[in-house]
C-alpha cells in the first residue's frame, strides 16, 4: 500500500498546446497527452488524473456535449478531471469593455462545462485558473487604474463563478499584469475581495518573484544573489511562500533554472524544466513543502490534489514516455514528504 494517497497526481494537458502551432512546433493534442499519462507508472503507481486547459483545439465550449466528450476519453484511461483552465486570452483585461465583457463570458462557459463534468461524476475537486491576459508593459503605464480594471473584472468573473460553485485562482505566472510580482499578485487578490478568488502557484513561475522578473522592485533574493548559497535561497522561498501560502488554492510541482523562456506566441516566463534536469535550482519534493506545509511544518491541506507543469518541452522530450515516467516519480516523492491517508 501507498504511504500516502492524498494529495491525487495529476498531469497536465496542456503543455502539448502552450507554445506550439505554426509558429512553433506542432501541438500534441489531448488524446496523446491522456496516453502518455495513463501509460506513466513508478514502482505500480500511476497518475490519478489530469487538469485540463479548455484551450485545446479538441475542446469546444459551445459545444453542449463538450463535457461528456472529454469525460469519455478521460475515463477510458482510468483518470479524473481536476482543475481548469478558462481560455480568456481573446479578451485582454486591459483592453477594451467589450475584452472584459469576452473574458467574463469565456469564464462562464468554463463553469458551465466545469458543472457538468462534476455532474458526470469525472471531476470532484479542482478550480478554475485564470489570469489578466495582459501584460505587465500595459500594468505599469498606470498600476493603481491597472490594479482596480484588473480586479473589477475579476470580481465579475467571481461573482458568475460562484453561481456554479466555482473558485477562481489567478495564475501565479510573471508574464501577466497584476500578476508579475507577488506584492502585485496579493494587492490584485486583495481588491478583487471574493470569497471564492485564490491563487495558483507554480514551483518554476512562481520561482522567478524571487528574481524580480518584470518587477525589479519586489525582488526578494538580493541582487548579488549565488546559486551556491542555499541558505539564502531557502530563506526567500520562505518569505514568498509566507506571503502566498495563504491565497493558495491550486498549486503546480514543476523544476526552474532561474532563467525565463518563451516559445512560439507565448511571452517568456519561468522556464519550467524536465525533473531530472542537472540545472534545476529547486529541491522539488522539499521546497514544495514550502507551499504545502505553514510555517510551524503542519500540512495545510488546502488542495486534493497537485499538478505537474511541464510547458514548452521540445516535441521530442514530450514524446518520450520516459519524459513523464520521470515526472511521476517526483510528484510521487513530493507526495511521500508531504501526504496523508484519505477517504
Amino acid at each position: 500500500m501507498e504511504k500516502n494517497n492524498y494529495p491525487k497526481l495529476h498531469n497536465a494537458t496542456w503543455p502539448g498546446v502552450v507554445g506550439k502551432g505554426p509558429d512553433s512546433e506542432p501541438p500534441l493534442l489531448i488524446d496523446t497527452m491522456l496516453e502518455y499519462t495513463a501509460a506513466a507508472e513508478v514502482n505500480g503507481i500511476k497518475f490519478d488524473g489530469v487538469d485540463v486547459g479548455l484551450f485545446d483545439p479538441s475542446i469546444d465550449l459551445d459545444d453542449a456535449d463538450g463535457p461528456k466528450k472529454l469525460a469519455d476519453k478521460v475515463s477510458r484511461h482510468n483518470l479524473s478531471i481536476g482543475s481548469l483552465v478558462a481560455p480568456i486570452w481573446g479578451g485582454p483585461v486591459l483592453g477594451s469593455a467589450d475584452d472584459r465583457k469576452f473574458f467574463v463570458e469565456q469564464v462562464r462557459k468554463s463553469c458551465v462545462f466545469a458543472q457538468k463534468l462534476n455532474d458526470i461524476g469525472i471531476r470532484r475537486y479542482g478550480v478554475i485558473r485564470i489570469d489578466s491576459a495582459s501584460s505587465p508593459d500595459q500594468w505599469y503605464k498606470d498600476p493603481v487604474n491597472s490594479t482596480k480594471l484588473i480586479a473589477e473584472t475579476f470580481r465579475t468573473a467571481c461573482d458568475v463563478a460562484a453561481d456554479y460553485g466555482e473558485k477562481l485562482a489567478a495564475e501565479g505566472e510573471i508574464c501577466w499584469a497584476g500578476m508579475h510580482s507577488w506584492k502585485a499578485m496579493i494587492d490584485t487578490l486583495e481588491a478583487v475581495d471574493r470569497p471564492n478568488i485564490g491563487f495558483q502557484a507554480d514551483m518554476s513561475h512562481t520561482f522567478l518573484y524571487l528574481l524580480g522578473y518584470n518587477a525589479p522592485e519586489d525582488r526578494i533574493l538580493p541582487a548579488d544573489f549565488q546559486w551556491s548559497d542555499r541558505a539564502t535561497l531557502e530563506e526567500g522561498l520562505k518569505k514568498l511562500t509566507a506571503a502566498l501560502r495563504p491565497w493558495t488554492i491550486d498549486f503546480h510541482v514543476a523544476q526552474n533554472d532561474g532563467t525565463v523562456h518563451g516559445t512560439g506566441s507565448h511571452d517568456k516566463t519561468g522556464r519550467h524544466c524536465l525533473a531530472t534536469d542537472p540545472n534545476g535550482k529547486l529541491d522539488i519534493a522539499h521546497d514544495a513543502g514550502y507551499w504545502l506545509r505553514d510555517e510551524k511544518g503542519n500540512l495545510t491541506k488546502a488542495f486534493d490534489h497537485i499538478c505537474w507543469d511541464g510547458c514548452m518541452f521540445p516535441n521530442e522530450v514530450m514524446h518520450k514516455q520516459q519524459t513523464w515516467n520521470d515526472i511521476l516519480a517526483a510528484m510521487i516523492k513530493v507526495r511521500d514528504q508531504h501526504g496523508w491517508r484519505g477517504e
